[in-house]
């Protein structure tokens, strides 16, 4: 470091390095459990692939399969609770607003410091233990320590990998290794390619589009042509833009070279296929896009593997298709194992597929010994670089699945950080408790249930028997069309719950349907899967609050009114009470639409 700049040392419990949505929410979750936190983010936004940068819509678990009852594998916990802040706020889907919403989850946390526009490039280490990591912040031209007890790697390419000596993979492993069927013959070095998209709006007059000088030129739909075993017929990759229409992702390119030290070549080549893209949809040939404006363009491609750490566990593609059934289980992935073509958008002779699907028959759960390194003892990860094959990788990858790790990583970390342990002893005597802290705050868990208060287990109810029990039995979602989950009532009814004394109420915490399908929110299939949108038509419509989401409500606690909800629109609402009654009232005022109350379940937590 240059001894004529300026230095700033922080100090906290938890240092994350990467703000997309897996850091953000490592950061958030640890914050919101009482750990001091600072993030590394290099851009300027947080949010990664997600940002207004890159603009890649979130997927997971609920495209596993082509089956109706897929619609119930949603994500929840913070990714959702991103999710309703958008709708609410944000409507119409601007990306800017997108940005300044995930900000706003973080910048409301006291516990969170942000360091924007800075990059990781060093680490002191003591043994196998990290005791600072040192960046630069290119905004204020300053060097920035972080002094941590515990450091979680949610950069993506992996950085403190080779600041650490932490093990790491790159590349696809052969069959042999560990048997998995879908593995390559010979390991080789190659991954998945990264990709620059663009954006476009339709308009109520033509528009004229000129290609800067550096853009490709693609005269021919065979320019786009796909062949291979996964291919249909060599159909020409799909360029039909809309609200509902492709993203273009198949600009990709990287995976036969170095994912990140290449990366600005393949920007460059990746900028010229793009432009030359739009020109190919305007220009070349009727596409029928005559009043289709250019909105935006990507300059930060968007990528979707480099290095991999090694953990205690490494997942396989065996563990996703077994379901995963972890006792440390702490998330859960659903994508398919969606392995692109190294070659991506270039054309080669052996197979110029786009990559191969194999969908899981149900969801499999992510063990938190895959999230933390096996040799680095205060090291944590999470996002696209746990420890996994490739193969898995092509799965667990995905934006939402990364949230719910990211989530996890956090909470793990606040977990070790009281109990004053390592993240391998958190995996080995605590994992309990992580878990019941993840189900606390909103995150499903394959074949778990909630574990109900003991307070709220011994109040009188005055619902009957069976709603009683359908209330209290730690399901908060169905997983297929028709399973009973919660109880229903009418506007204007109340929920109460009485006990034999005066009791503490701390936080009361109500789950609401947050309406799985999406189809009270928006007509537009692709913005069901998650409410963020590349392409827009003239016809297209703000999104709405989900109509099962209750949105006024007043809390009585004997009698006296301790809370009122006026406009609520978030799906899992924790109401600090911090009282003394024997009686606690509910009284249901008004939904965001539906006809009747869907509350899955309703508890009383310690804080």
């Amino acid at each position: 470091m240059n001894a004529t700049l300026k230095k700033k040392i922080l100090e906290c419990d938890l240092c994350v390095v990467g703000g997309g949505l897996s850091g953000s929410f490592a950061a958030l979750a640890a914050a919101r459990h009482g750990a001091k936190v600072v993030v590394i983010q290099d851009r300027p936004m947080l949010g990664g692939n997600a940002s207004s940068e890159i603009r890649m819509c979130p997927r997971g678990a609920k495209c596993r399969k082509p089956s109706e009852d897929a619609i119930y594998d949603r994500e929840t916990g913070m990714i959702s609770e991103l999710e309703e802040r958008q709708i609410y706020g944000n409507p119409t889907l601007v990306y800017s607003i997108w940005d300044a919403t995930l900000y706003s989850m973080l910048r409301e946390n006291a516990n969170i410091t942000l360091c924007l526009n800075t990059s990781c490039v060093d680490a002191e280490m003591d043994g196998e233990k990290i005791v600072s990591v040192t960046g630069w912040q290119a905004t204020t031209y300053t060097w920035v320590t972080v002094k941590a007890k515990l450091f979680a790697d949610c950069s993506g390419d992996s950085i403190l990998a080779t600041l650490t000596g932490a093990e790491y993979r790159v590349g696809r492993e052969a069959k042999s290794e560990f048997g998995e069927t879908l593995a390559q013959d010979v390991a080789d070095n190659h991954t998945m390619g990264m990709s620059i998209l663009l954006g476009a709006k339709e308009t109520d007059r033509p528009v004229k589009f000129t290609p800067p000088t550096f853009a490709k030129t693609f005269a021919n739909e065979s320019d786009f042509a796909s062949s291979g075993e996964n291919s249909d017929e060599n159909l020409p990759r799909d360029h039909e833009v809309g609200t509902n229409g492709c993203n273009l992702w198949w600009n990709e390119l990287g995976g036969m070279v170095d994912s990140i030290h290449d990366t600005e070549e393949l920007r460059d080549e990746l900028l010229a296929n793009i432009y030359g893209i739009w020109d190919h949809i305007k220009n070349q040939g009727d596409h029928g896009k005559e009043n289709w404006d250019l909105d935006w363009v990507g300059f930060l491609p968007g990528k979707r593997e480099s290095r991999r750490y090694v953990g205690d566990y490494l997942l396989k593609e065996q563990d996703l298709v077994a379901g995963g059934q972890f006792d440390d289980v702490v998330a859960y992935g659903g994508w398919p194992i969606d392995d692109h073509n190294p070659y991506g958008f270039m054309k080669n002779d052996e197979n110029n597929d786009t990559g191969r699907n194999i969908y899981m028959s149900d969801l499999y759960g992510i063990p938190l010994r895959s999230l933390y390194s096996k040799n680095i003892d205060n090291l944590l990860f999470a996002g696209r670089n746990i420890s996994a094959t490739h193969m898995a990788m092509s799965s667990t990858r995905v934006m939402n699945t990364c949230s719910l790790i990211g989530q996890a990583a956090g909470t793990a970390a606040a977990v070790a950080i009281a109990h004053g342990t390592s993240m391998r002893e958190v995996a080995k005597s605590h994992v309990s408790e992580v878990q019941k802290k993840l189900m606390d705050d909103g995150v499903y868990l394959p074949r778990m249930l909630r574990e109900v208060s003991e307070l709220i287990k011994s109040a009188k109810m005055n619902v009957s028997d069976e709603e009683r029990a359908l209330l209290l039995n730690g399901k908060e979602r169905p997983r297929k069309a028709g399973e009973e989950v919660g109880i229903w009532q009418n506007l204007g009814e109340s929920l109460t719950f009485t006990f034999e004394k005066a009791e503490k109420l701390g936080v009361l915490r109500l789950q609401f349907d947050p309406d799985f399908s999406r189809m009270s929110v928006s007509k537009d299939f692709k913005v069901r899967r998650y409410a963020t949108k590349i392409h827009t038509n003239a016809d297209f419509e703000p999104v709405k609050v989900p109509n099962t989401i209750v949105k006024s409500f007043v809390v009585y606690a004997d009698g006296k009114p301790v809370f009122t909800a006026k406009d609520n629109y978030l799906s899992l609402v924790k109401i600090p009470l911090n009282v003394e009654a024997k009686e606690l009232r509910i009284e249901w005022l008004a939904t965001n639409g539906a006809e009747k109350v869907h509350l899955y379940s309703a508890d009383i937590l310690d804080s």
